[in-house]
């Protein structure tokens, strides 16, 4: 078995995780998800802004694990949970990194949202 390749964010594939200012909600139709003041901010090369939101202030009631995994070389393992609202099930819509690479270290006990999945949104602080 071959071991995973582990790449370090720099300038030709830039990482840059930062304290988002205000706070964030998820929302997956009429039911909120997440709601936190404590979301972190994950800029990776040119992909779009992904907001990571503390396990801890997401709904645990709406969060079933999965067996799902997939790697990253920059981020590392992802494990994935499945929302469960209103009774549908949403497979693998949510990742996490349990135990991120050290360059991303910050986002441990975080997750992440698919946004065709819910809405997230954004509010500046009052």
């Amino acid at each position: 078995m071959s071991e995973k390749q582990v790449l370090v964010p720099d300038a030709g594939h830039p990482i840059t995780i930062t304290p988002t200012t205000g706070r964030v909600v998820v929302t997956l139709g009429e039911r909120t998800v997440a709601d936190t003041t404590a979301a972190l901010t994950l800029q990776e090369a040119s992909y779009p802004p992904v907001q990571y939101v503390p396990l801890a202030d997401v709904d645990p009631a709406v969060l079933e694990r999965t067996d799902h995994a997939t790697y990253c070389p920059y981020k590392g393992d992802a494990g994935y949970y499945s929302l469960v609202v209103d009774g549908a099930a949403h497979d693998n819509a949510v990742w996490t990194y349990e135990q991120p690479h050290d360059a991303v270290a910050e986002i441990a006990g975080h997750v992440a949202f698919y946004p065709n999945v819910v809405d997230v949104r954004t509010y500046p602080s009052a």
